[in-house]
């Protein structure tokens, strides 16, 4: 790549037109980067505009966050009208909040006016109450106050999830009807699956999907089609809840309804990816301890000030599983083999912990683990514990003696490995159920206590049996 190479050439046209988006591998190419960088600099707003007309918001998304800060507000204020704002939902939720608070509220109400409902308020959730107010001023007024409405709903509801934008007809209105009112109305959602009925006052009647609408002749009654049982779903719900059913029942769309039964908005499914995503995100991230806000462009400062409760905690259960070997001060200045293979046991009894951890932490997230099932799988689990444990005890009890020549070292190396694999089952599986019992989150607290549950008894299994064996005091 010509590092001298002039962007003025590509005024009217697209960068994209000189260099890829992208790589084989489907990674954004740092050279086109350096090329609308380039232009930015350069104040080239033709070449910008031509260049995020043609991309798509995720892909503009990925262009926002690959920028340097500054040439991120530099490129919305160039490509002014073109730029799609749906695109910063699409950022790291740092990246959105630094560029928004240095655009002016008439901008950002100007891009939020071009947005889906649901989109609007995913954009403007991330912001304080002040900064939203600013810009919800600048909106129209029944624009405002459909946004101020979802926004009033809970974090992670249906109610912020939802599109406000959907087709409702009277419950006396025929096919041909409800097919002229959706060609004559010129504000209808960019897609949409089905329509609804409502009566006078908006109360859900039911829904008829486009498929049996478009095969059904003009004077039919709307009634007729209509399937009073649909699913659907409450304002209030919460999100994962309503991820899960579409997941169940195969949905592309539900309607939302208020707690007096009026349908006030419609879910699709891209915004149930979306929920999907983000919660498995952050399971993932409390698996390790990780806050769930997190960001890849967060500061260091930030993400160090977000680790250290967790790592405070994981060293208070080291201590105390380290107190357990103080217990066996003596033996261990005796026999230095027990020093060497004690971490041996309790890593082995963690490993085991975790995988069964991860399978009931999931099984519990999607309710595939409840009371029903659950005596059947902690039994199952145990047994799983005890064959590995009775497997790995030969392997390590064989690696032992031949290590150290101590014939009676392998078998207690072998006890205490099949003590502590199947503790590590057991509490792999009962530790997450108990924390689920009480409303805390399994993903977040399991890990610890697991590990500590697998240390204590994989060094006191140990420690003690070879006490015993071999007569230390």
């Amino acid at each position: 790549m010509d590092e001298h190479l002039d962007v003025a050439p590509f005024a009217a046209d697209s960068v994209l037109d000189h260099v890829p988006m992208r790589n084989e591998d489907g990674e954004i190419r740092h050279e086109f980067v350096e090329e609308v960088a380039r232009a930015i600099e350069a104040g080239d707003s033709a070449a910008l505009r031509a260049c995020v007309a043609e991309l798509h918001e995720a892909d503009l998304g990925d262009l926002i966050g690959a920028l340097e800060p500054d040439d991120r507000v530099r490129l919305v204020e160039l490509t002014g009208r073109d730029f799609d704002f749906s695109a910063l939902n699409e950022v790291d939720e740092t990246v959105r909040e630094e560029i928004l608070e240095e655009l002016p509220p008439e901008t950002v109400a100007e891009g939020v006016r071009e947005l889906e409902s649901d989109d609007a308020v995913e954009l403007l959730e991330t912001l304080g109450a002040e900064e939203q107010e600013e810009i919800l001023e600048k909106l129209p007024l029944k624009e405002r106050v459909a946004l101020e409405r979802s926004l009033l709903y809970p974090e992670n509801s249906a109610g912020r999830r939802m599109q406000t934008e959907f087709i409702a007809v009277p419950q006396d209105f025929t096919v041909g009807q409800a097919i002229d009112y959706m060609r004559e109305t010129p504000d209808l959602p960019d897609r949409f699956y089905e329509i609804y009925v409502v009566d006078k006052d908006q109360h859900w009647q039911g829904a008829v999907p486009l498929d049996v609408l478009l095969r059904t002749r003009r004077p039919v009654a709307l009634t007729e089609l209509t399937d009073e049982d649909r699913r659907r779903v409450s304002v209030l719900e919460d999100q994962e809840e309503v991820a899960r059913m579409f997941g169940k029942y195969n949905l592309v769309a539900a309607p939302v309804l208020d707690t007096q039964d009026r349908l006030v908005g419609v879910i699709t499914v891209d915004d149930v990816v979306d929920v999907i995503e983000e919660e498995a995100d952050e399971d993932l991230k409390a698996l390790g301890g990780v806050t769930s806000d997190e960001e890849l462009s967060d500061t260091f400062l930030t993400i160090a000030r977000g680790r250290f409760n967790w790592l405070l905690v994981n060293l208070a259960t080291a201590f105390l599983a380290s107190s357990v070997l103080g217990l066996f001060e003596g033996q261990l200045e005796k026999m230095v083999a027990l020093a060497v293979l004690a971490p041996i046991v309790a890593s082995q009894g963690g490993n085991a912990a975790t995988q069964t951890m991860t399978v009931a932490v999931r099984a519990l997230a999607t309710r595939e683990l409840g009371s029903s099932n659950a005596w059947r799988v902690v039994m199952r689990e145990a047994l799983v514990g005890l064959v590995n444990g009775l497997a790995f005890a030969v392997i390590t009890g064989i690696a032992a003696v031949a290590w150290f020549k101590i014939p009676g070292l392998g078998i207690v190396i072998g006890l205490a490995i099949i003590c502590n694999l199947v503790a590590g089952a057991l509490g792999g599986i009962l530790i997450p159920m108990a924390l689920e019992r009480v409303r805390a989150d399994p993903a977040v607290a399991s890990g610890t206590f697991v590990t500590t549950v697998t240390d204590v008894v994989g060094f006191f299994s140990f420690l003690g049996i070879a006490t015993l064996w071999f007569g230390l005091k």
